[in-house]
């Protein structure tokens, strides 16, 4: 288990030193992290949980911290001795790993002391961040595929190597079928997929001895990169007379990957050869800075391409080079009795919720999700009973729910210091997301110009935050 607890902004460190001076590092707080409504990020896929608790875990200073931080010479004795001694005793609550979230409902909610739920804030929106990100760019090319299996093999263009192993974790609970990515392979359990390059092709004297070469290593798993030359009058042909000497010895071949050129004619021209050759079973798959967008206009173009192998726009999620998480305090321990906090701004999209919230999935008769609740902590949503939600801007729209059912959504991952319980495979993470999914109705999901999902607080969570704007506007006033 690695140690990250170095993996901090100075600020976290600073903080946690005058809240020492000032003898507040003990006081309960209440933290969350949610993630604010952008375009391309109307919703997302949570990730990384896992990694988070890891952290938790292993959250301690070592000596050689110490006395890095004693380099500084920014703190004193004493508190260098407090952080040697420092742990996270705390409360932690998260939405589980492959469940659909959206935009300013909280993700995960922290209950610790003060100094311990504020040092961790970068690390968690770092950790849970980045897997969510690239789970949902992800996600968005596994439905453009409508199907298909798609391969991510972005590892040497991702932004490290933990982007490129953690990155190629969430592409898999996002919804690729495999990786390219040996260690991600070893250290997640992810099936791992690959072909050739066009060097193993330029490396023999002639484009037939390559593959001739290749199938002869790999004679029931031969996926031929037909691409080198000339694709139609040398690559496919070749192919085929490969296959077909595969066939004769008693192999079955896979099939060919097209990596440049126009991939829909490509894939049309190839089904139609593969196919008249008695090869009808195989594949062709396609790569070349491939995203959603590309795969979802091949597709309507008519193309003929069975995987989908995915790589620089997945692993990077290009287009969106950030999640764009938030981390803010909800309430503090003041004499005893817990205060609600909140954030304010001129830019009222900053402005935050205030005291301890929950979250609640409400669904209809048929197990459709028709919003998600907002409540604070001490509310209990009725199920016996119809309940009344508004949008929390346009308070005039409104909507009654006769019969339904709510899925309280934040659940335990830390209790007092300690895992709350075990947590579920990838396995078990990806039938998560795939019953998650079946949930959504299209429209809240789909690539361009989605509906908004309905995230509503509830009345007692809507009155608190008016009677605090309120409260903060008297004061201005005197």
């Amino acid at each position: 288990m690695k140690n990250l607890t170095m993996m901090t902004d100075l600020y976290q460190l600073t903080m946690l030193y005058g809240y020492y001076k000032n003898g507040m590092d003990q006081r309960r707080a209440v933290f969350t992290m949610f993630f604010r409504d952008a375009p391309g990020l109307r919703y997302a896929v949570m990730a990384g949980n896992a990694q988070f608790l890891d952290y938790i875990q292993a959250l301690r200073f070592e000596e050689e911290d110490l006395a890095y931080l004693r380099s500084l010479k920014q703190f004193d004795e004493g508190f260098l001795a407090y952080l040697k001694g420092f742990r996270f005793t705390g409360d932690i609550d998260i939405i589980p790993e492959g469940s659909i979230i959206f935009p300013g409902e909280p993700i995960v909610r922290v209950d610790a002391p003060l100094a311990q739920a504020q040092l961790i804030e970068t690390s968690l929106l770092t950790l849970v961040g980045h897997q969510s990100l690239i789970a949902t760019k992800a996600h968005r090319v596994y439905r453009a595929a409508k199907g298909d299996r798609v391969m991510e093999f972005g590892l040497r263009r991702a932004q490290g190597p933990d982007a490129g192993v953690l990155g190629a974790r969430a592409a898999f609970i996002g919804g690729c079928a495999s990786t390219s990515n040996v260690l991600a392979g070893q250290a997640f359990g992810i099936p791992v997929s690959g072909t050739h390059a066009h060097s193993w092709v330029m490396s023999f004297d002639s484009e037939l001895a390559a593959f001739r070469a290749y199938a002869a290593c790999f004679p029931n798993n031969a996926l031929l990169l037909v691409d080198t030359f000339d694709t139609l009058e040398s690559g496919v042909p070749n192919a085929i007379r490969v296959f077909e000497e595969l066939r004769a010895k008693g192999h079955k071949p896979l099939g060919i990957r097209l990596d440049s050129g126009d991939l829909a004619y490509l894939s049309i021209q190839a089904r139609e050869m593969l196919d008249q050759a008695g090869f009808e079973d195989a594949i062709i798959c396609a790569s070349n800075d491939l995203d959603e967008y590309l795969i979802r206009d091949l597709k309507q173009q008519g193309a003929r391409i069975d995987l989908w192998g995915v790589g620089t726009k997945l692993i990077t999620s290009h287009e969106r080079s950030a999640f764009g998480g938030v981390y803010k305090m909800n309430a503090l321990e003041t004499d005893g009795v817990l205060v609600p906090k909140i954030k304010l701004s001129d830019n009222p999209v900053k402005v935050t919720l205030p005291g301890r919230q929950e979250v609640y999935r409400l669904y209809d008769q048929a197990g459709m999700a028709v919003a998600d609740l907002i409540t604070l902590d001490d509310e209990v949503v009725d199920e016996t009973r119809p309940l009344t939600i508004f949008d929390p801007q346009d308070t005039w729209k409104k909507m009654t729910l006769q019969d339904f059912r709510a899925k309280k959504l934040l659940q335990p991952l830390v209790r007092g210091g300690q895992p709350a319980g075990e947590l579920p495979s990838l396995a078990q993470i990806r039938a998560h997301r795939e019953a998650e999914e079946a949930s959504i109705w299209e429209q809240h999901l789909r690539l361009v110009y989605p509906t908004a999902f309905k995230v509503d607080w509830s009345d007692r969570l809507w009155q608190l935050r008016n009677d605090m704007l309120h409260e903060n506007d008297k004061q201005g006033e005197q």
